[in-house]
């Protein structure tokens, strides 16, 4: 209700010149505007809370702090209304109508200075009030100070260039914003619309938000709490709202920092990996806040692609935003937050391993791929993530696995690499013939059973000085060790290498006595030092250059073998008998190798050998 003549007042230039910005550049997404008069709403209890500590005497000293959203579809009106600060109708012109407490004056002069280079400035100006009016007709401030002998105002204007205020009565302390909307932004009127809004951007506000006399945020910002007072299933409802889950986080990392930024962070493991199920590839779910209000719900270079799964808040004080709060003006220091929280998780991990053995080798057996992958492919956090990573070997268990450092650990001192072999499980591995000369001098190699292993193992190299080297590789020399007797002499071995070689062909680049079988008659190494078998397996699989490209081996054959000693007694008594086991014997660890991409000549010329039984 009026009680006096309304005085009409022309905004400065400047604000002209800052509403038109606003309504028509500043802001990508119109809903911004909600979270910014929200926020003020906030700012301005926090003021009051203040203020009580000091002045005895307060206006409606009862009213509960709180933010009261409205929201009416029929007369296409939202209010927000606050019990906080306040203004005077001097700060309601001062505020509102000139530029010398918003920081809008600063905020033109750095526009002004920097062109289009500073369009994106910090957000500090507190000019979000004047993003009411992308959505506005017109806008109402009404406002009752803490003083108590102060009269309430309100503060009228279409953002076209002017603005009135009058006296008004039955106005309680703090400021009620009514917002009469544009035809076309009247779902803005509508309660699930806004309470969207209010859970995506304000949900950790403070004080109590209530839309349309409906709490909205009853989730607290437990990040910013001491994780000494929080319950785990404070912790468990936390996730599932931020995280927008329905199962029980599996690890969880709550920790602050000061230097060089002031963050406070609530990270989770969740507890299966979807990416694992066939679903989609993750999307970012660590949300960046800026004094509990939401800057960005998925942030892509606030954490490395690496750690997609994780969900949780990250929150700063320190994030010098640009006006509209929506993007970061200063790259280098989302840098310096990515590398914080990630070396912190690494840690994390590196505690968990080692206090919590068990627990870490389930979370590993669930996201071990996604250390992998950072392990290939991020170089700064190379070192961290190798010594995550977890492999079964040759000396542990079926299911028991084993890191870098620990198979480092019991190396002789004459050993310089690291081996591994690469196949779809265990069993595979240790039927092969590769493994047998590992394991007749007491070798250790690492299983890898994951497509990807071997692009880890490639882009990694080394460990600790130790070379990481697959122990199906033609280069690998192996130390004599004493043979059993009973192998063809070293004059037929010659007479049986040059026959299979010439016998044949071009199907096999070199064949010679092997260092490494003791059980199994032949192995075949792969020719092309640049394409391992693994890697060409891949490659057809997904068509690419060069899979189909005419496959040579390297024949390596064992000497006390029975079928090597029968094969010499009959590659000349029977020839043509003898050819065929020959290519049978290539075909048999070709198939061992995985590099035998058409059984059907190997099917024929079994038919013929079973002839001759």
């Amino acid at each position: 209700m009026s009680t006096s003549t309304p005085q009409k007042f022309e905004f400065q230039a400047e604000i002209k010149q800052l509403l038109d910005i606003v309504i028509h550049s500043l802001y990508t997404e119109k809903e911004i505007f909600i979270r910014e008069l929200v926020s003020n709403a906030s700012d301005a209890l926090e003021k009051l809370r203040h203020t009580q500590l000091t002045e005895k005497h307060i206006a409606d000293e009862k009213l509960e702090l709180e933010v009261n959203v409205t929201t009416d579809d029929k007369a296409k009106t939202i209010t927000i209304q606050d019990s906080g600060i306040g203004m005077t109708r001097a700060e309601l012109i001062e505020n509102l109508g000139t530029i010398a407490h918003s920081g809008s004056k600063q905020f033109l002069k750095s526009l002004g200075e920097g062109g289009a280079k500073n369009a994106n400035l910090i957000g500090q100006f507190g000019v979000g009030f004047y993003s009411a009016f992308m959505v506005a007709k017109r806008v109402r401030v009404y406002s009752r100070s803490w003083r108590p002998d102060e009269p309430a105002h309100v503060w009228t204007s279409d953002g076209s260039g002017s603005y009135e205020i009058e006296e008004v009565a039955d106005q309680t302390r703090g400021s009620k914003i009514v917002i009469e909307l544009k035809d076309d932004c009247s779902d803005y009127a509508t309660d699930f619309k806004v309470k969207a809004i209010l859970e995506r951007y304000s949900a950790f506000v403070s004080f109590p938000i209530n839309l349309n006399a409906k709490r909205v945020n009853t989730i607290q910002a437990l990040w910013l709490r001491s994780k000494h007072e929080i319950k785990e299933e404070e912790y468990t409802e936390f996730y599932k709202f931020i995280g927008h889950a329905f199962d029980e986080p599996r690890l969880r990392l709550h920790f602050s920092a000061d230097a060089p930024l002031a963050i406070n962070a609530l990270l989770f493991v969740p507890k299966d990996n979807t990416e694992k199920f066939g679903f989609a590839r993750s999307e970012p779910s660590v949300a960046l806040y800026c004094r509990k209000v939401m800057i960005d719900a998925r942030p892509k270079d606030l954490l490395p692609e690496w750690l997609r799964f994780l969900k949780g808040v990250v929150d700063s004080e320190d994030l010098p935003l640009n006006i509209s709060r929506e993007t970061m003006q200063d790259r280098s220091l989302v840098e310096k937050l990515n590398k914080v929280i990630t070396k912190r998780f690494l840690k994390f991990l590196e505690e968990e391993a080692k206090q919590r053995p068990d627990a870490y080798h389930e979370f590993y057996a669930e996201f071990g791929l996604y250390l992998k992958e950072g392990a290939a492919m991020d170089f700064t956090h190379k070192d961290q993530l190798t010594k995550l990573l977890r492999f079964e070997s040759s000396l542990t268990e079926k299911g028991k696995t084993t890191s870098l450092a620990d198979y480092v650990s019991r190396l002789g001192a004459d050993q310089k690499e690291i081996y591994y072999l690469v196949g779809p499980n265990r069993a595979a591995i240790e039927s092969g013939p590769y493994l047998e000369g590992f394991k007749a001098r007491n070798l250790e190699v690492l299983f890898c059973y994951e497509a990807v292993d071997e692009y880890v193992m490639n882009h990694v190299r080394e460990f600790d000085g130790k070379k990481l080297t697959a122990a199906d590789h033609a280069d690998v020399k192996l130390k004599d060790i004493p043979q059993p007797e009973g192998a063809l002499s070293e004059a037929d071995a010659k007479t049986l290498t040059k026959w299979l070689k010439e016998t044949l062909g071009e199907r096999v680049a070199e064949v010679k006595v092997s260092d490494r079988l003791v059980d199994s008659p032949a192995l075949a190494l792969n020719a092309d030092k640049f394409m391992s078998p693994h890697m060409r397996r891949m490659m057809k699989a997904m068509n690419k250059d060069g899979a189909d490209s005419p496959l040579r081996v390297n024949l390596e054959i064992n000497l006390r073998a029975a079928v090597m000693k029968r094969l010499f007694e009959t590659h000349t008594a029977a020839p043509d008998r003898a050819k065929l086991v020959a290519e049978q014997i290539l075909d048999n660890a070709l198939i061992s190798a995985g590099l035998l991409d058409d059984a059907t000549p190997m099917v024929a010329r079994l038919y013929k050998l079973l002839e001759s039984v």
